[in-house]
């Protein structure tokens, strides 16, 4: 048997440690989606460069292999849902680091309402309770393709498979308090707009009928003081 492969790192990390816009904007993707450590914002950044650095190579370059790369690119990213199938090579040098990470399995579980939060989705896929239809995924940042994000579900043998779980009815029961309490407050919000427009038309002719009655007395102070002049 021979020497087993060294495993090297799949991702580069940032040229410089101390900078303070880009550790404050690691903090708030920590948060947001729910992540363990730093690697995993440079393992989804290094993918994205990858991606950008094939664009920009393909729209200098004219060939026919060239072409070929470039269809193949295009019909990779489609597939992940980071750009739509009508979309040029351009459009991929706007894709961002947040339209990445929300592709992972991790994001879209807790999309899907299969766990309360994001930190529980990541423990929910590391215990091997998320499958992709038949297989199980033991990976949080593990990229859905856009025909692999339907058939996001629990497995067979956990124990969240049944929807009578006590965890998943409480689950539910917060999404639907959510959606009513949504729908409080918008029906709140227009119902004061429409009492502000009714309160506002009064007040308009409020305004105006003042300068009128400014005048009449500025005649009254008027004739009074001709009547003063006469005498």
């Amino acid at each position: 048997m021979g020497r087993p492969k060294r495993q090297r790192k799949k991702f580069s990390k940032p040229t410089h440690p101390w900078q303070k816009e880009r550790i404050l904007a690691e903090k708030e993707l920590l948060k947001d989606y729910g992540l363990r450590r730093k690697y995993e914002i440079w393992k989804m950044s290094s993918i994205l460069k990858n991606f950008t650095n094939q664009a920009k190579n393909l729209i200098t370059i004219k060939t026919q292999q060239s072409d070929k790369e470039r269809d193949q690119l295009l019909t990779k990213l489609s597939s992940l849902k980071l750009i739509e199938s009508n979309a040029k090579i351009e459009d991929v040098l706007s894709l961002t680091l947040k339209d990445v990470m929300e592709r992972r399995l991790q994001t879209l579980v807790y999309k899907k309402n299969l766990a309360k939060s994001l930190t529980q989705a990541r423990q929910f896929i590391v215990h091997e309770h998320v499958a992709i239809g038949d297989k199980t995924i033991t990976a949080p940042s593990y990229l859905v393709h856009l025909n692999e994000e339907n058939n996001i579900q629990f497995t067979q043998s956990s124990a969240f498979a049944d929807s009578n779980h006590p965890e998943r009815l409480v689950q539910e029961k917060k999404s639907e308090v959510k959606k009513e309490k949504s729908d409080k407050k918008q029906t709140a919000k227009e119902t004061e707009k429409e009492e502000t427009k009714k309160d506002s038309k009064p007040k308009k002719q409020a305004k105006k009928e003042k300068p009128v009655e400014e005048k009449k007395e500025d005649k009254i102070s008027k004739n009074e003081k001709t009547e003063t002049k006469e005498k």
